[in-house]
């Protein structure tokens, strides 16, 4: 199972007060009692905004798309000649309101790796629903070039061109993992999902699961269409780091 990418405070020019935004995950909002995320930026978006993120979102993904053949090209070839199996993952995960959707990925593990999850539960980095370990013997060798860069995520430009994902929100559950979500936690679901987001350009899987739940709320409250072009201008050197990517 493959998932993902980091918000560096330093950038001048670039801005985003993630003070603020840290100091408003202290508060969880949500101890239990209080689930409601009340009146959120995205969800109480115009729909003039809506539609400008939308265009956004498909002029960047198919621009992005067009630019990055070659890659894209070169990639699918080595994943191809070096392991058995298809080049492209094909995932379901849960998007917008819980509706389910087909999630694309370049395969970057062995074709048992899912019946194989069960002999590595011991080594599981994370509490919660989430499924991630550091040097998964599972992964094939053009598998761990590829998720350290993101590459293996570029597929999902497709997905966000289909209308299924957005270039930026909360990152798509495995059904599996939904099914233990508790009500505050399902709250990430309620905006489209996305390829990037706050955390995956703060530190990625070096974070903790309740983390990620914090800063996708407060990416929902706090949403603007500046914040969506910091966080993917972001993604660039977190990606060409890759620190938290396994």
């Amino acid at each position: 199972m493959e998932q993902e990418i980091r918000l560096d405070p330093t950038g001048d020019d670039l801005l985003l007060d993630l003070s603020q935004l840290e100091r408003g995950l202290g508060d969880r909002r949500s101890v239990e009692g209080d689930s409601s995320i009340g009146g959120a930026g995205l969800l109480t978006a115009s729909r003039l905004q809506l539609a400008t993120k939308r265009t956004l979102d498909i002029a960047v993904s198919a621009l992005a798309i067009v630019l990055l053949t070659p890659i894209l090209v070169a990639v699918a070839l080595m994943v191809k000649l070096t392991s058995r199996g298809p080049v492209f993952y094909v995932q379901e995960r849960v998007g917008r309101d819980g509706e389910p959707f087909k999630m694309l990925k370049f395969r970057s593990m062995y074709v048992d790796a899912h019946d194989r999850r069960h002999e590595h539960v011991d080594r599981n980095i994370h509490d919660g629903p989430i499924f991630k370990i550091r040097d998964d013997p599972r992964v094939t060798s053009v598998g761990r070039v590829i998720r350290r860069l993101s590459i293996d995520e570029l597929p999902q430009l497709f997905n966000v061109l289909k209308g299924d994902m957005s270039l930026v929100g909360p990152r798509p559950p495995l059904p599996e993992e939904f099914a233990h979500y508790s009500t505050r936690e399902r709250q990430r679901l309620l905006v489209k999902p996305g390829v990037t987001c706050i955390w995956q350009v703060s530190g990625r899987s070096d974070l903790d699961f309740q983390t990620w739940i914090d800063m996708d709320l407060q990416y929902i409250q706090t949403w603007t269409l500046r914040l969506d072009l910091v966080l993917l201008i972001k993604t660039v050197p977190a990606v060409v780091t890759g620190r938290g990517a396994y």
